[in-house]
């Protein structure tokens, strides 16, 4: 078993923890060469169960990693595309909005693409300890991987995002009989595509009718329903003044705002990014439906305003609960596969609060910086990325706001070292963080 040590420690490969390795090598070069990513997988894939060959991103190519904080960075999504071949060709295209397979693409160059800060693959994070001296001061992190190895740091970042969302109803279903999207291209190959599946697609956002339209073409024999709470599809709020909500200046008004004014723009912003469809993806869907009942399919299937109350195996079929929002009338209905574009569990990441449980922290809380709150005195810190939507608002676990971001924590922790001296570890106190890469 191997033991090495660094100054930072990344967990994660994606979005948030590339656009800090491209900020920590564009402004602190003398913190470059001892920064450390580590990524479960063997490579970068965004959103790697729901890359679909023809969805498209939601935001503008302009915020990539860096060009909002530095349009001259040669770490740019143009950039990127010149260095393929392809920037004309993107240009003549006419659309603000990449594919998301491209995003991807973009995401693993810039990891190729870096000098100084090291990303490697195939290195799940088990667990991590929490190194302390006599005094309880926290001096750094021992860092597991699923291999035995170990990696000691002084900085921790987290950036392994958030878990999915599986209701409960769910729990007690066959697993090859459930799909969550974040699983959904590695997953729907273990399925028959020429028997003719019936498929409950559960969701009346973005993901849910990604999953329904895919599924089409995936298992061309099957007859899909959509099942949600809602009264029915509707699109993005996406209002231009609503947009402006999604700036990196943004963060400290809301910030900085009362708890209750905070919940409104939350409440009131939901629409904007979870509770809704692109117009392209709602205008496709609508044809499709329209067609079907032109030609009198009747394969599609929509069930608005249904709640899931029940599901159980019957022999060798799923057996879904409904009750009608309306008149509260309930009954069943078969079906052999379910996909759940139920979207992410909004409150903290089950690895984070295990570090916060191993440590004694009440609550989880981050500075404006992003910084964890340890609820005691530290030589070491620990930063958390794309989980703090209730202190920094809606666009935190976006793309949006990745490149202010970086520079933001990037900035803290060389204030934090030239004013926090290292103290001598005696005692360790373990935590948990299974599967915390991402």
């Amino acid at each position: 078993m191997a033991h090495r040590k660094v100054e930072l420690l990344a967990v994660g490969a994606g979005p948030a923890n590339l656009a800090l390795a491209v900020a920590i090598e564009e402004l602190a070069p003398e913190l470059a060469g001892d920064t450390l990513l580590i990524e479960r997988d063997e490579d970068v894939v965004w959103q790697r169960g729901m890359l679909l060959p023809d969805a498209l991103s939601q935001v503008s190519f302009l915020k990539d990693l860096v060009t909002l904080r530095n349009p001259q960075s040669r770490f740019s999504f143009v950039n990127f595309l010149h260095a393929n071949d392809r920037l004309d060709a993107f240009v003549n295209l006419g659309s603000w909005v990449p594919y998301r397979s491209e995003i991807s693409e973009y995401l693993q160059w810039v990891a190729d693409e870096l000098t100084t800060v090291r990303v490697e693959y195939g290195r799940e994070c088990v667990s991590v300890t929490a190194l302390s001296a006599e005094d309880g001061e926290i001096t750094g992190w021992m860092v597991t991987l699923a291999n035995g190895d170990t990696v000691e740091c002084r900085y921790l970042v987290v950036g392994a995002g958030r878990d999915a969302h599986v209701p409960e109803v769910f729990a007690g279903l066959p697993a090859e009989r459930v799909i969550h999207s974040t699983q959904y291209t590695q997953r729907i190959r273990e399925v028959n595509a020429s028997l003719p599946h019936r498929v409950a697609v559960i969701g009346g956002a973005q993901s849910a009718a990604e999953l329904f339209g895919q599924a089409l073409r995936d298992l061309p024999e099957c007859r899909p329903t959509l099942i949600m709470r809602s009264i029915g599809l509707n699109g993005y709020e996406s209002s231009k003044f609503t947009n402006e909500l999604y700036y990196s200046s943004f963060i400290d008004e809301f910030y900085d705002s009362a708890p209750e004014a905070r919940r409104q723009l939350l409440n009131e912003m939901y629409r904007s990014n979870y509770g809704g469809l692109a117009p392209a993806t709602l205008d496709a869907l609508y044809r499709q439906f329209y067609q079907d009942r032109r030609t009198g399919g009747g394969r599609l299937g929509m069930q608005p305003m249904t709640d899931v109350r029940g599901a159980r195996m019957d022999g060798d079929e799923v057996v879904l609960t409904l009750a009608d929002r309306k008149t509260g009338a309930e009954r069943e209905m078969r079906t052999d596969l379910v996909l759940l574009g139920t979207g992410f569990v909004r409150d903290m990441p089950r690895a984070v609060r295990a570090l916060g449980d191993s440590i004694g922290l009440e609550r989880i809380e981050v500075s404006r910086h992003y910084r964890l709150d340890l609820g005691r005195p530290a030589s070491a810190a620990c930063y958390l990325q794309g989980v703090n939507e209730a202190t920094h608002g809606i666009a935190d676990s976006l793309l949006s706001v990745l490149a202010g971001r970086s520079a933001e924590i990037t900035l803290d922790i060389l204030a934090h070292r030239s004013t926090t001296p290292v103290a001598i570890p005696a005692q360790a106190r373990e935590l948990s963080l299974a599967g915390a890469a991402a």
